[in-house]
């Protein structure tokens, strides 16, 4: 998904936010009136562009070689733009490849996570190719971070439509389990560190209320890093956002290092995290039409567990001389957040892709996300296995810090190893080591592809 930098204090952070999933819906005719094309480029790359039937715009561009294969990108959380790449170097290089290059910007008439139209727009888009451009042999359907959701449900519904896919740094689990484990963390950060705050959770009356949250949960996580009792209670609160512990400009810290683990945890917290978030979570909450997140009857004890910090938490509190079983029997005793069941509803129609695949698809992450935590992978993971379709499915993974951090080199790798598969009916390539070679003997700019293995997503709600 196209990256977003918050404005405002304290906006360093780029990001791109969650995927959408949409149920199957039959999809309008596309409105190509305006699908002329524009001057060739210097190239010979001839661009295309139009208007969908519910006013979203599409974007194309066909190089003057053209292999065949339609690229049909979906965009992340974000402004609602038409874009057909994730970023301008794997652009310039699958051009050059001889990939034609597609994506529309969702329905602008409403809120930016656009998990309602995207999956319809994107299948419009195709159409709207065809009428312009001509029938491509292959389409390869291309989400990033929200837009990775988007492509895990065309992955879903696209038999016919589309014949691979592949997902990077996608929010695969789906906007209920992240509006909840988010929850989960600012609920942490509010109760124990900035306990006569009174703060507003959910359930926004602006976006201005939810930006507000973000600022006052940023600086009670700011003041407590500097205390050893501030210190251990962000590391609790990283643990249930599912936070990783390697941060930009550093090296990972050691296993069993946990005071350098958290001062990682506390530089993503510093660059603007929970601005993001909270200001994200006013647009699902839009698109839903209220509060999707809840907390009442979660033990938080339990949860804590389940997190591959649990042990870094415990050796925190324990160094700082803080009871942590006081503080986790007094989150759950307070967890008293409830959920609009018709907002839950909707979001759960919307916005998951947790269930089977028609289509091969590979799925590549970063090991330390910040906005998508790599869990999501675990979770999705499971969900296709149970649905009967874990042939169809690889996940891969790239040792780098930072959401949809990836070098051109992998993405183009990893769209060899998709059309590969499509072409030959066989998952082959698609190892660590194999994309890792793949990827260097484009002689770009490097790769990091590595062995591993996602822990559990702290705070689903099943």
């Amino acid at each position: 998904m196209s990256l977003l930098r918050p404005g405002g204090r304290p906006g360093r952070l780029a990001v791109a936010g969650a995927a959408l999933a949409l149920a199957p819906a039959l999809v309008a005719p596309a409105t190509s009136a305006a699908a002329t094309p524009s001057a060739a480029a210097a190239d010979g790359t001839v661009s295309h562009s139009g208007k969908l039937a519910d006013g979203a715009t599409w974007t194309a561009e066909v190089p003057a070689r053209w292999n065949g294969t339609l690229l049909l990108f979906s965009h992340g959380f974000g402004p609602l733009v038409a874009q057909d790449a994730p970023r301008p170097g794997a652009r310039t290089a699958l051009l050059a490849e001889g990939y034609a290059l597609a994506g529309s910007s969702y329905d602008p008439n409403g809120s930016m996570w656009a998990l309602k139209s995207a999956e319809r727009d994107q299948f419009a888009t195709i159409d709207a190719f065809r009428a312009a451009a001509g029938r491509p042999r292959q389409v390869i359907s291309v989400g990033q971070s929200m837009g990775g959701l988007i492509n895990a449900q065309i992955a879903r519904d696209g038999a016919g439509r589309v014949d691979g896919a592949l997902g990077l740094c996608g929010l695969v689990a789906g906007g209920v389990d992240l509006d909840n484990y988010q929850l989960d963390a600012e609920y942490a950060i509010s109760a124990l560190l900035d306990p006569g705050g009174r703060n507003k959770l959910v359930g926004f009356s602006d976006a201005d209320e939810a930006a507000a949250l973000g600022v006052k949960l940023t600086d009670a996580v700011t003041k407590a890093q500097a205390t050893p009792q501030g210190r251990a209670r962000i590391a609790l609160a990283s643990a249930y956002l599912n936070l990783a512990d390697w941060a930009p400009d550093q090296q990972p810290p050691a296993k069993d290092d946990y005071a350098g683990q958290e001062k990682q945890q506390y530089a993503w917290f510093a660059q603007g995290l929970l601005s993001f978030l909270t200001t994200a979570r006013y647009q699902v909450e839009l698109s839903a039409g209220g509060n999707t997140s809840w907390n009442r009857g979660v033990d938080y004890t339990t949860l804590l567990r389940r997190s591959a910090h649990a042990k870094q938490v415990s050796a925190l509190y324990r160094s700082a001389g803080l009871n942590l079983k006081a503080d986790l029997t007094s989150l759950t005793k307070g967890a008293g957040v409830t959920a609009d069941p018709a907002a839950v509803r909707s979001l759960r129609r919307t916005s998951t892709a947790g269930q089977g695949l028609g289509v091969p698809l590979l799925d590549v992450h970063t090991t330390s996300d910040q906005l998508v935590p790599v869990e999501q992978e675990n979770a999705f993971g499971a969900w296709v296995r149970a649905a009967g379709d874990s042939a169809l499915l690889r996940q891969a993974y790239v040792a780098r810090q930072s959401h949809c951090n990836f070098t051109t080199a992998e993405t183009v790798a990893a769209v060899h190893a998709v059309q590969h598969r499509v072409t030959t009916g066989r998952w082959t390539g698609t190892t660590a080591a194999e994309l890792q070679r793949g990827a260097l003997a484009l002689g770009l700019d490097g790769a990091a592809f590595v062995r591993y293995r996602p822990g559990v997503l702290v705070g689903a709600r099943r």
